[in-house]
């Protein structure tokens, strides 16, 4: 499982013209879902996700999480992120989870951020979405489960 986590000033999720989620202050995160994953991968993820220290501190030092800040957090499927790209020039899918198993690992990933206590609203599953950012730094990692 892999998540591209990005600090953000505000960001948004619009489906067919109607904006489904929106986060000021926080992180937007873009989730990928291999075919080896589980829910335990989710639920670790999640819990790396709330906890990342990405937030400056009063010393101007990355040492704060969402949590620690009281930010929200925009979540969206994305399945490009399992791409293979290490050769050619069109990426293979052949490591991303199938839809049946994909759509519940991400409602449980979503699920486990609201239990660590984030404020969170999320894009949907199979969806053509457009996200909208402001990103804050730039700020951005990928995080494995």
């Amino acid at each position: 499982m892999i998540a591209l986590v990005q600090r953000v000033a505000e960001a948004a999720i619009e489906v067919e013209g109607t904006t489904i989620a929106r986060g000021g202050r926080g992180l937007l995160v873009l989730v990928g879902i291999e075919r080896e994953d589980d829910a335990a991968k989710a639920e670790r993820l999640a819990v790396r996700v709330a906890s990342y220290r990405v937030f400056e501190d009063e010393t101007g030092r990355m040492n704060r999480s969402v949590l620690d800040v009281g930010g929200e957090i925009v979540v969206a499927p994305n399945f490009t992120l399992a791409a293979d790209t290490k050769k050619g020039t069109r990426a293979s899918f052949s490591s991303a989870a199938a839809p049946a198993l994909a759509e519940p690992l991400f409602a449980r990933f979503v699920q486990a951020l609201c239990a660590c206590g984030a404020h969170v609203q999320a894009g949907r599953f199979g969806a053509h979405m457009r996200i909208a950012l402001v990103n804050d730094g730039p700020v951005s990692f990928v995080l494995r489960a």
